[in-house]
């Protein structure tokens, strides 16, 4: 048994142990996602940035109602990631709505502000540097058809 034990880290982990991983796991990978969404981070498999409001709103709103319906449930650390989470990504989310509105149209040459990197901590975010961050409409309804045929 002691070869199972070290190929599963989780093999001694307790039933509440697993579902506060698992907990955990999810809050990130919705996080995640509306990241990418928000184009704060490149899309995994093409490397992509992508910026769909309506679709990260989707992960944001679904968060807040993890937020809802788990409330008084959950202890300090799950509690602190979710909010954590939510208030970064609604940040992210003016920012990115700000930046879309004031945008010039992608035949100027610019591309919107909000389109960066994940902000770190202790220093501020640095623009993503990609030309392709600016498809016309016809492109980007075509990277999002490749990407919903995944899912």
């Amino acid at each position: 048994m002691s070869t199972n034990d070290s190929a599963d880290p989780m093999a001694n982990a307790s039933r509440e142990e697993i579902i506060a991983a698992l907990f955990a796991n999810l809050v990130i990978q919705q996080t995640n996602m509306a990241f990418m969404f928000l184009g704060r981070v490149p899309h995994p498999e093409t490397g992509e940035i992508i910026q769909d409001l309506e679709s990260a709103k989707f992960f944001i709103d679904q968060l807040e109602m993890i937020e809802v319906k788990t409330q008084g449930n959950l202890d300090q650390r799950e509690q602190g990631l979710l909010k954590q989470s939510l208030t970064g990504l609604r940040m992210a989310f003016v920012e990115a709505a700000e930046g879309k509105a004031s945008a010039p149209s992608p035949e100027s040459g610019s591309r919107p502000a909000a389109i960066s990197e994940p902000e770190a901590a202790a220093k501020p975010a640095e623009p993503v540097p990609v030309a392709a961050a600016e498809p016309k409409a016809a492109a980007e309804d075509e990277s999002r058809k490749k990407f919903s045929k995944k899912y």
